[in-house]
């Protein structure tokens, strides 16, 4: 004997309408709090900041619409100029030089090491540290007559080093060497976390087919970090063309201009000559830059993945 089970009976439309509306209020509830901070803090001051961009208010009296002139004043200031090359400079330096760094040591540190743990947490520890702490023994390491640096440069056989950051050639590149040193280990974090979703089983055919620890690494490895690069490359492209404090407190992008960015000309522009519609507009303009080269690297890599 076959015994059937009654399908459960249709709720009501209306008690349906009630359980939606109340998991929808459940779900705001969660979502709003988040939201109303972002647009309090966030929203909020860069509509205002876009508004100011086409004004030319310094905090005292009224601000004043004057259109594109704030605009039209940074394709004529050479000072832009030059912060807007020395940030595009940094970050063509800085960029690959990270990754290549950063997905090294993630290489190393992923294998069964003794101590790796400790390895990883020392790579890690700069990321964290105080930015001043790190520019206060830097720049004592780059000094030119009395730093270690140097000291070793000469005891190899180089009778003139660098300057470093007193020199306007080499100043922008010991701050790269700083920052990367700095960066390396969020950077390694990310990719470690990529090289754990790459199946073994890729490499084991791979090493049954005859191919080198290279060759695995071009067809094997890269290939399945293609996402982790993409994420690590926008991220790193961001915040490098935004940097500031680095720069800030080891050079205050001197010497001379020679490590002036564009964060640097902005922070002068409004809080130190209170030429706030024009720090505005400045703003706006190395925004733009960063949508710009975001999307390319968007564009970039779906072509790359079709």
């Amino acid at each position: 004997m076959t015994s059937t089970v009654a399908p459960p009976p249709n709720r009501p439309p209306r008690r349906r309408s009630a359980l939606r509306r109340r998991n929808t209020l459940i779900g705001w509830t969660f979502i709003l709090p988040n939201f109303a901070g972002f647009a309090a803090f966030t929203l909020v001051p860069v509509l205002i900041l876009f508004y100011m961009a086409f004004t030319n208010w310094n905090v005292f009296g009224k601000a004043d619409w004057v259109g594109f002139a704030n605009f039209q004043r940074l394709l004529g200031d050479g000072s832009f100029r030059i912060s807007f090359w020395n940030t595009i400079y940094y970050s063509v330096m800085h960029i690959p030089l990270t990754i290549v760094v950063s997905l090294g040591l993630a290489l190393l540190l992923n294998s069964k090491l003794r101590g790796v743990a400790f390895f990883r947490t020392a790579a890690f520890f700069p990321y964290i540290t105080s930015i001043v702490a790190i520019a206060v023994v830097w720049n004592l390491l780059f000094s030119p007559d009395f730093g270690p640096i140097n000291a070793v440069l000469r005891s190899i056989g180089i009778a003139h080093p660098p300057g470093w950051l007193t020199s306007k050639d080499w100043a922008m590149p010991a701050v790269v060497i700083v920052s990367t040193w700095r960066d390396m280990g969020y950077y390694m974090i990310l990719f470690l976390a990529g090289l754990q979703t790459v199946p073994r089983e890729l490499h084991e055919a791979a090493r049954v087919d005859g191919a080198n620890v290279w060759q695995r690494f071009l067809n094997v490895t890269l290939p399945c970090l293609r996402p982790t690069m993409f994420f690590v490359t926008v991220m790193l492209t961001i915040n490098s063309l935004k940097i500031f404090d680095l720069i800030l407190v080891m050079t205050n992008g001197g010497p001379g201009q020679a490590t002036m960015v564009l964060s640097q000309f902005i922070y002068r522009k409004g809080f130190v000559e209170s030429q706030f519609g024009y720090a505005s507009a400045a703003s706006v303009a190395l925004f733009l830059l960063c949508i710009i080269v975001t999307i390319a690297q968007f564009l970039w890599n779906k072509r790359r993945s079709a």
